[in-house]
């Protein structure tokens, strides 16, 4: 579709947007809470942790589930299905008595959440054509990247006002705004499929299928391993910022959110800069600059040269980077496998979530007291995101070019 298409389906990418958006929301508007639900449910702030933990162990299972669901029945109805079950687990986390029982509730609200996302990601690559695709995932960036900048000092002023428990009371509200946009606004952009099985063996033959497509596992990986990169720098940032550059709550907001506006000002250029460059090109170049950046940041790190001022411009910088990176990867991801979107939109927000916890994972278990942990793990998933990249698209292009050789071959021998 042209240009004009995005323009004419802005409701239709808005609600694609808000669906993609359920997660982080559900993520970031809590977190300024933990010490409330702390202190009211009888516990400690590293038991109110577990049910961040249960969220995205929730969110990389569940989005497997989808993907066969997708295929299955269409793209509406597990929509439906996974908004309900997400207001279900709404009401339980608002109504926990209980540090349990709200773990448990964050797990099934993660999994009736994520459906948004996989079942955006596939909508996308049902309605758009390669192009368009870069294009609108930067529109949905722009919308996904407001969750940080809001929802963090929206919890905070809920819980401060209401209490703890009115913040799942708004995720509430919103997941029912969510699904009358989508009962009214979003067309069904594939039909069901009967003859699809939801046994496990042939589901397990589809994934393999879309994880045997060298094509599919070179961006999605370059997407994920790179995105993991945003992971290291919202576990790290309020140590770095708050503990050692002792910042205020009110000003890691501000810095939060400028960074935060970085990554959503590139994601729009990026739209701008796909009329002139391919996916490919935009992404080499991105991604060597984001390598180059966190290098920078931590050999500045490494010899006591930073200050706060200077490592607010070079994570800026890093994550302006992701804006160009994410969404050309995965629609370029997505390209091959039209016929497939829903279990390959499943397994890309599988990856990017499993690298994603590890990455938040690994700086926990490397805190030095330092900016150091953060910087290090960042600017090694924008190597190793580059290198993969470098590497896969290699392989890619020789296998092309294989492939016409063998064509020519065969041509000749005919002619012969």
């Amino acid at each position: 579709m042209p240009d004009k298409a995005t323009k004419s389906n802005f409701k239709v990418i808005l609600i694609m947007g808000l669906l993609t958006a359920i997660a982080p929301l559900s993520i970031d508007m809590y977190l300024p809470a933990f010490p409330a639900i702390a202190k009211s449910l009888h516990t400690t702030v590293s038991e109110v942790t577990l049910s961040l933990s249960s969220f995205f162990i929730g969110i990389s299972a569940g989005q497997l589930l989808y993907g066969p669901l997708l295929e299955r029945f269409g793209r509406k109805k597990p929509l439906y299905f996974g908004l309900c079950l997400y207001f279900l687990a709404s009401v339980g986390c608002a109504l926990a008595l209980s540090v349990n029982a709200l773990i448990m509730f964050r797990l099934f609200q993660a999994i009736g959440g994520c459906v948004g996302m996989v079942a955006a990601r596939a909508m996308v690559r049902d309605l758009f054509d390669v192009k368009e695709n870069a294009k609108v995932f930067s529109m949905l960036m722009l919308v996904v990247s407001v969750s940080p900048i809001i929802a963090p000092t929206l919890g905070g002023y809920i819980t401060s006002a209401f209490g703890w428990r009115y913040v799942f009371y708004m995720l509430i509200l919103v997941v029912l705004l969510i699904l009358i946009g989508t009962y009214f606004f979003l067309p069904e952009s594939k039909k069901p499929d009967p003859t699809f099985s939801l046994k496990p063996a042939p589901i397990l033959r589809n994934f393999a299928t879309v994880l045997s497509n060298s094509h599919f596992i070179t961006y999605a990986l370059t997407g994920a391993i790179s995105y993991a990169g945003l992971y290291a720098y919202v576990s790290g940032a309020p140590y770095v910022f708050m503990e050692i550059y002792k910042v205020s709550e009110a000003q890691f907001g501000w810095i939060f959110a400028f960074i935060a506006a970085g990554l959503i000002s590139a994601s729009q250029v990026n739209n701008i800069v796909l009329k002139r460059y391919s996916n490919e090109h935009i992404i080499k170049i991105a991604s060597c600059c984001q390598s180059i950046i966190g290098a920078t940041l931590v050999c500045l790190t490494l010899m006591g040269w930073t200050s706060l001022l200077l490592t607010v411009f070079l994570v800026f910088l890093f994550l302006a980077c992701q804006g160009f990176i994410f969404p050309n990867a995965t629609a370029l991801a997505l390209a091959p496998l039209g016929h497939n979107a829903g279990n390959a939109s499943a397994l890309i927000g599988a990856i990017q979530m499993t690298v994603g916890a590890s990455a938040s994972a690994i700086i926990s278990v490397l805190q030095s007291h330092t900016a150091l942990p953060m910087a290090g793990v960042m600017t090694c998933c924008a190597i190793a995101a580059f290198t993969v990249f470098l590497f896969g698209s290699k392989n890619l292009t020789q296998n092309v070019t294989e492939e016409g050789l063998k064509e020519a071959d065969i041509e000749l021998a005919s002619g012969l």
